[in-house]
Formats: structure tokens, sequence, C-alpha cells
């Protein structure tokens, strides 16, 4: 009993999603129209991705990438800016979670071991806002621009285009909040990477490089995402089968249950015309208030069944992102890390997130609201 505690503790939205679609069940039984639910498009690419960072990651290449960068700096500010661009930047291609998994630990290593602990809240804040923030430009920063985005139908170039003015400012944003909330302090931080690669680890570093770029041609339409989706699938068994444990299943279940949920709402007349009545011409706000309570990638393929007005979706979803600890549930792989480190103030950490959070949110829906 413990043990299903501890799990629905974990993974709360696949639960939660999980009931969701056992209650719609009973309204619509299972029948051959279920399997039209699903978006294999959206669950193979994200699969595929998936497979990808991890064995990016598992080689440590975004650790040496990073340690290179920190070389370069001198004081505390440059060296905070350095740590929150790194998840700004990297989350375009490698998703905010990943990037947070990857910068956060390293930013906490790199403040302890240099006795800076007293700004690990703001800097941790930082690259959580910047890694949601910064994965809100490309259809493979999150798991939900990415349905969104082959649901939409748009071109690479209008999905960019669409998100760009907000990325911008995001980017100001950021620069700004770290002039502000970080002194210019004299510091000298030597950070060595953590490993160098072997000539086998180099190989495997190249391949997995290859596959990326391989991934993306799905994206921008060139190739099926199923020949991509099998191709990554088989070369990853071939030379690192390992990673075929570190997709994140629990999100890809996530999505198929909520999809049966959609479908079978859908197929309710009553229901379905009342849920388009309120989302219809209120999508971004709509999107913005479900991302508080229930998540972004949730409220995403929620709302999107019931409004056709996707790229507002897109906008609202990824500003949603903002403001509760759980509006994004990348923003919880931050508070998890910040909860081992010596010292923790979690109600501190709580207000400086929402705080900073709530004036992102604002500026980005005035930002909106303008254009």
């Amino acid at each position: 009993m413990k043990s299903i505690l501890k799990y629905v503790k974990k993974e709360i939205v696949l639960c939660i999603s999980l009931l969701l679609a056992l209650i719609s069940m009973v309204f619509v039984p299972l029948d051959n129209n279920y399997i039209s639910y699903i978006d294999f498009h959206t669950l193979t690419i994200l699969l595929s991705l998936m497979l990808v960072m991890a064995g990016l990651r598992s080689l440590g290449i975004f650790s040496m990438i990073g340690s290179w960068m920190l070389g370069k700096t001198s004081n505390v500010r440059s060296l905070s800016i350095v740590l929150v661009l790194l998840c700004f930047g990297f989350s375009m291609f490698i998703t905010n979670d990943v990037a947070l998994i990857t910068f956060v630990p390293f930013a906490i290593d790199v403040l302890v071991m240099a006795g800076l602990e007293n700004y690990l809240i703001r800097v941790i804040v930082l690259q959580t806002i910047a890694g949601n923030l910064g994965s809100m430009l490309t259809p493979i920063g999150n798991p939900q621009n990415l349905y969104l985005y082959s649901v939409s139908g748009m071109s690479l170039g209008n999905f960019i285009s669409l998100m760009l003015p907000y990325t911008l400012l995001s980017f100001i944003g950021l620069l700004v909040a770290c002039v502000i909330l970080i002194e210019r302090k004299a510091v000298a931080v030597k950070v060595q990477s953590h490993r160098t690669l072997t000539a086998k680890e180099k190989g495997k570093a190249i391949v997995y490089l290859l596959l990326f770029l391989f991934a993306l041609t799905s994206v921008t339409h060139i190739i099926s995402v199923y020949i991509v989706g099998a191709v990554i699938l088989v070369v990853v068994f071939l030379i690192d089968r390992g990673m075929l444990r570190k997709p994140d299943y629990a999100l890809l279940l996530t999505f198929i249950f909520l999809f049966v949920f959609i479908g079978n709402m859908k197929r309710i007349p009553e229901i379905n015309l009342w849920l388009n009545s309120v989302i219809y011409g209120h999508e971004l706000l709509t999107s913005v208030f479900a991302s508080q309570v229930i998540s972004n990638v949730p409220a995403a393929i929620l709302l999107s069944g019931f409004t056709d007005n996707i790229p507002t979706l897109i906008v609202g979803t990824n500003l949603g992102g903002l403001g509760t600890i759980i509006a994004s549930m990348a923003s919880l792989i931050s508070f998890k890390y910040y909860g081992t480190t010596a010292g923790k103030r979690n109600m501190a950490y709580l207000s400086v997130f929402t705080l900073l959070n709530i004036i992102f949110l604002a500026m980005l829906l005035i930002l909106y609201y303008l254009i």
C-alpha cells in the first residue's frame, strides 16, 4: 500500500488522467472509435526525442558545454547569467525537463563549491523560469508544444514566428532580473568537466547527434514521423539498449488517457456544447487559468479538443507554465533538487518562485494584448 501511495504521489497527473478516462468510459462504452482518439504522430516523435535526449545526457554532453561556458565567468552576476541562459537556450532543443534536470544540479554544485549558497534560491528560480520560457520558442521545447504543433498543421517557421516576441521579451526580462537580483561580486570558479569521453562514447555521441538531426526532419514534415521513430528505436536498441528504460513512459500514458477522456467528452453532446461555449473566444485566459490547476501539458490536450484556435492555445499554455509551482510540471524538478540542499528554506523558495513567476506572467500577458 505504501508503494502504491508513493507512486500515486509521484505520478499524480498520470493517476488523475487515468481516473478521468475511466469515468468517461462509463458514459461512452469501449468501441472501435477509441483508437481514433490517440494521436500516434505526437507520441512517436515525443518518444523518439526522449530516447535521443536520454542518450546525449547520459554521455554528459550538456554538462561539458556548461562547464566550458562557466570557465569564462569572473563574477557572481555573470556566473548566474550563464547558469540561467544555459537553461533558456538548451530548453529550446532538449526540452525544459531535460534542461532543468541537467543544469539545476549543476548550478547547485557550482554555487556550493564557490561558497555562494545564499544565491541558490534566486538562481534556481530564474533557471526554472528560463527553462519554461526558452522552451516555448520551438515545437520540440516541451510536450504541449509538440502536441499542439502537430494538431495545428502549422509550419515550423510560423510556429517560431508566433512565439518569437514572447521569447525575446523573456530573454530581456531574465537578463534584467539577473542584474537586479544578483550582485556583481568577484568570484573565481574553476569547473572541471566531470568526465572525458572515450572513443566509444564519442562514437555514440555522434550517432545521437545525427539521430537528433534526423528527428528534426519529422518535425519539419520532411520524413514521416513513423519512419523516423522506427529508425531511432532500432538504432538505440543496437548501440545503447539501456536507454530504452529512460523515457518518461508515465508522460506518454498520461497523453493516452487524456486522449481517451477528450474523445469521449466530444461524443457526449451536452458536455461538448457546454465546453465549446466556455472555451470559444476565451482560449488564452482559459488555457492560462487551467494550467495553474492541472499544469500546461494536460491543459493543452484537454482544451484542444474544444476549439480550433490552436495558435492562441499555444501562446496560452506556454504562458500558463508560469504561475503556480504545478503550472509546469518541470518546475517541480527544480523544487525537488533545491529540497536536497543543506539549509533549504522551502517556503522562501516558493515565495520567490511565485512572485517572479507572477511578474513574468503579467509582463507576457501585457505583450499579448499589445500585439
